[in-house]
């Protein structure tokens, strides 16, 4: 997400200012080679494809900051954020794409930086890349699970983040339902605000604000990225030289980029971006195939859908808009939360053999996240489907009933945000759902000028 404020605000701001403003910036800007040494890299396709990637780092953060937002903790070092966006070689359109950091991936033959070590190609996860092998490794990683050339590398850290968003005088958000987070002490009623940088902030790095966990907060990241275009575009910072100075001041001074991404660079850019809009920008997930998929040694990681996810980045490498990707035929009933963001335990409470494995293979199906372990319920005459459900995730409820037709909604303080479907002897079918947004894919794509209440 922070990396994503940097190039909301290089793209769009560098329009029209001039080469010696540009210049005097470009030299706060930290300078790292990625590309040093790759060979056998993915061949080039139209529009340029920057990976922008978000550190935990918190150096710069104060006491009182940290107490405030809940940013105590040691930094892992690691990526927490990772987006490939394409801007087409028209430049008249950017897609944004969100790469799950508990990504699966292999990484190819490598030298670990901390220890001097040569590895062999071998599983992790997506952001630990960064730790083992810095921005090199996460770029080699990155192009090989893909298949996309990167033409450029940008990171920032959550000082950047903060400090943007305050320079912008704050970005507005609305969301239809509370969101509560004890873990960075989000607290939203429903409602529209103007978030601040330390609030925007426990904004996109909550995951515990409902059952949808890092899926969610990846989609409150593209809402909050999409505000944050209309904002900057809306605002009269292009055409103000000193506002936008103390904004790119604020973005450049953390960031760390590749040595080719420079002033001409910035400028070219800028000029064919003039008319760049909400409406020129397009937001997705990367299509998950398998939630908590285990793997010895690094623990729950989720894995591609390798036929969605290959469809969705040959769109990227043809330079095709995400949102032409063919929909699905089948019509869905539309639902407030998205299955792909929806926990499941699914319990059989028939003498019925095997009914809780073909409810769990069923609503995994229409894409919820089922724990794919279903298991036998201490009732065995359940005569009709319950959804137990914490109050906290009420709207995920409502939607997973959306699925199960007749079924009973049951709440159950405490339960967290895993719901549980006691499979009854009146089960018949799981009927496929579908987010009320625009979608494509297992997150959906949607328009900036399309993004509403999270």
């Amino acid at each position: 997400m922070r990396a994503a404020t940097t190039l909301s605000v290089v793209v769009l701001a560098s329009a029209g200012i001039g080469h010696s403003v540009i210049s005097s910036l470009d030299a706060d800007i930290a300078r790292v080679d990625p590309f040093k040494d790759m060979k056998n890299r993915p061949r080039a396709g139209h529009g340029m494809n920057v990976l922008l990637v978000g550190t935990d780092g918190r150096d710069r953060i104060t006491q009182d900051e940290r107490r405030r937002y809940r940013l105590g903790g040691a930094p892992c070092y690691c990526t927490d954020t990772i987006m490939i966006v394409h801007i087409s070689e028209d430049r008249e359109r950017a897609s944004v794409v969100s790469l799950p950091r508990d990504s699966y991936a292999d990484t190819p033959p490598h030298t670990d930086q901390v220890t001097g070590k040569v590895h062999h190609g071998h599983p992790i996860k997506l952001n630990a890349a960064y730790a083992e092998g810095g921005p090199q490794l996460t770029v080699r990683t990155v192009e090989n699970m893909t298949h996309v050339k990167i033409d450029h590398y940008l990171e920032v850290d959550f000082t950047s983040f903060m400090k943007t968003v305050d320079v912008l005088g704050g970005v507005k958000i609305c969301t239809a339902a509370p969101l509560r987070d004890t873990y960075t002490g989000l607290n939203l009623a429903p409602g529209s605000y103007t978030l601040k940088g330390g609030e925007a902030l426990q904004y996109v790095r909550s995951r515990h604000a409902d059952a949808s966990s890092d899926l969610g907060r990846m989609k409150r990241q593209q809402r909050f990225l999409a505000a944050l275009v209309d904002r900057t575009t809306s605002s009269g910072i292009l055409l103000n030289p000193l506002k936008f100075r103390d904004v790119t001041r604020a973005v450049l001074g953390s960031v760390r980029a590749d040595r080719g991404f420079g002033t001409d660079e910035l400028l070219d850019l800028g000029r064919a971006m003039r008319t760049f809009s909400p409406s020129s920008s397009e937001f997705t997930t990367v299509p998950i195939g398998r939630m908590g998929f285990l793997v010895k040694g690094i623990g729950s990681t989720l894995k591609w859908d390798p036929v969605k996810s290959q469809r969705l980045f040959q769109s990227l490498r043809d330079d095709k808009p995400l949102a032409t990707a063919p929909r699905p035929r089948t019509e869905a009933v539309r639902v407030d939360v998205a299955p792909q963001q929806i926990l499941v335990q699914v319990e059989n409470g028939t003498t019925t053999p095997g009914l809780g494995g073909r409810v769990d293979s069923a609503l995994a199906a229409t894409g919820f996240r089922t724990t794919r372990r279903p298991v036998d319920s201490a009732d065995h005459a359940v005569r009709r489907t319950v959804i137990a459900y914490d109050p906290r995730w009420d709207r995920s409820a409502k939607s997973l009933a959306a699925a199960l037709p007749g079924a009973e909604l049951r709440a159950a303080p405490g339960l967290g945000p895993t719901l549980k479907v006691i499979a009854g002897a009146d089960f018949r079918e799981v009927r496929k759902v579908r987010a009320a947004a625009v979608d494509q894919g297992e997150s959906g794509v949607v328009r900036g000028d399309e993004v509403g209440c999270a």
